[in-house]
């Protein structure tokens, strides 16, 4: 069984690169996490590798929680987790890939960037392994190398300072099958994705890596971390579509446990919400742009059967799905289930980590706001600090059964939240 975390000094560093590689050439026997909160990675895990991808968040999870999610979905050969921004950045909020690789005791492969240095390289490396003498970094790939001169000369240099650290290869600058396109998440074409992987791993020793991520024994989940929910009879439904597409696919599996029965549909195919549906969850994603409204804008079947459900069932929303549930998005017409409006920013309104009024832990990245009217109706506040001074984050209806929030977070470690918005 191989285990192994890919982190970098940044962003944009590379890891989706490796990463994608790595997935490809393993894909019949890999599970893939993502550290941190991100929707979008775990999504392009899929594709590459067709396995559903694993968020691991030690923010909004607690340690014990982190090591059991871990442990319930490595159900593979292969675990690949890709880290988040640089290797320690987040370690202030509590999630870092430092911090979750040295909870569950992976092996980091670091790739560093090349471009226009060589000694350098090594002072950098040298910089990431003292500043926290208990990391998990074992071995380095080398991105955008010039040639195979360039890279002896790096390998030399961090072989002679690092002894301890394996050079797995490198990766060239200018990849043919990259050159006037751009390898990141928004990519269309998985047929490039065969031609990628091999040109990536081209000049990497995957026996070597294979042999610094080796783990004799499958992971302990141990105890359930977690505040059991009996099995609900009652019927759950889930939009989850190219609009509402930010779902943890560990919130879904967990509905599933506490739901009798969960039906998914899609807004943008105009389906409708089932008549027997005692509540219906819808996720976040992206509404507010020309591209996404005009996918579901037409969907009167769909919006009619939720404004029915609306009248006496309850509903839960996040992001995308509460300002559906508004007025409007600027001259964007939504549900109207909830008299709210807002407006589309240029600049993110939000970014990061959360906290709700209840204390709930998640996070936000959104550039919509509320209204200075519909601000003030709302019934609780996001901050960054918990009890802290926040601005307007949820709204509900009068009777109390309509529910929509900017906060983005994972259910199985708040089950009062589902308790409370979905029981």
């Amino acid at each position: 069984m191989l285990n192994l975390c890919i982190s970098g000094v940044s962003s944009n560093s590379g890891k989706t690169i490796l990463t994608t590689a790595l997935l490809y050439h393993y894909k019949k026997s890999v599970r893939p996490f993502k550290i941190g909160p991100d929707y979008i990675d775990p999504q392009f895990h899929k594709k590459v590798c067709g396995t559903l991808s694993v968020n691991l968040d030690t923010f909004i999870m607690d340690k014990d929680q982190a090591e059991w999610m871990y442990g319930n979905y490595s159900d593979k050969e292969v675990s690949v987790l890709e880290g988040v921004m640089g290797f320690y950045d987040g370690e202030d909020k509590g999630c870092s890939a430092y911090g979750v690789s040295r909870l569950l005791k992976i092996p980091t492969v670091l790739i560093l960037d090349c471009r226009g240095s060589y000694i350098t390289v090594s002072a950098v490396l040298k910089g990431l392994l003292e500043y926290k003498k208990d990391n998990t970094i074992k071995a380095v790939v080398l991105n955008h190398i010039s040639s195979p001169m360039h890279y002896e000369l790096i390998r030399g240099i961090i072989e002679k300072d690092h002894s301890d650290i394996k050079v797995l290869g490198w990766i060239k600058k200018d990849l043919p099958s990259l050159c006037g396109t751009h390898l990141g998440l928004d990519l269309e074409d998985l047929s490039k994705i065969e031609t990628v992987s091999k040109e990536v791993l081209e000049n990497i020793d995957l026996k070597k890596l294979e042999s610094i991520t080796k783990r004799d024994n499958l992971p302990d989940r141990g105890i359930y971390p977690f505040k059991t929910l009996q099995k609900q009879n009652k019927h759950l439904c889930v939009v989850n579509d190219e609009d509402f597409s930010f779902l943890y696919y560990d919130n879904l599996q967990f509905l599933k446990e506490v739901f009798q029965k969960v039906t998914v549909i899609s807004s943008i195919k105009d389906e409708t919400v089932p008549k027997d549906a005692d509540i219906v969850y819808i996720p976040g994603g992206y509404v507010e742009s020309d591209a996404a409204y005009n996918r579901i804008k037409d969907s009167n079947s769909f919006k009619n059967s939720l404004i029915k459900h609306s009248k006496d069932k309850k509903i839960y929303a996040e992001c995308a799905g509460l300002l559906y549930l508004g007025n409007r998005v600027d001259d964007k017409t939504m549900s109207g289930i909830l008299d709210i409006d807002f407006t589309l920013g240029k600049r993110f309104a939000r970014l990061g980590y959360y906290y709700n009024e209840s204390g709930i832990k998640g996070h936000s990245f959104h550039y919509t706001k509320p209204t200075e009217q519909s601000g003030s109706k709302a019934f609780d506040i996001l901050s960054k600090k918990a009890n802290g001074k926040g601005t307007a984050g949820s709204w509900k209806n009068q009777e109390g059964n309509i529910t929509g929030t900017y906060l983005h977070t994972m259910f199985r470690n708040n089950a009062d939240l589902i308790e409370d918005k979905f029981l």
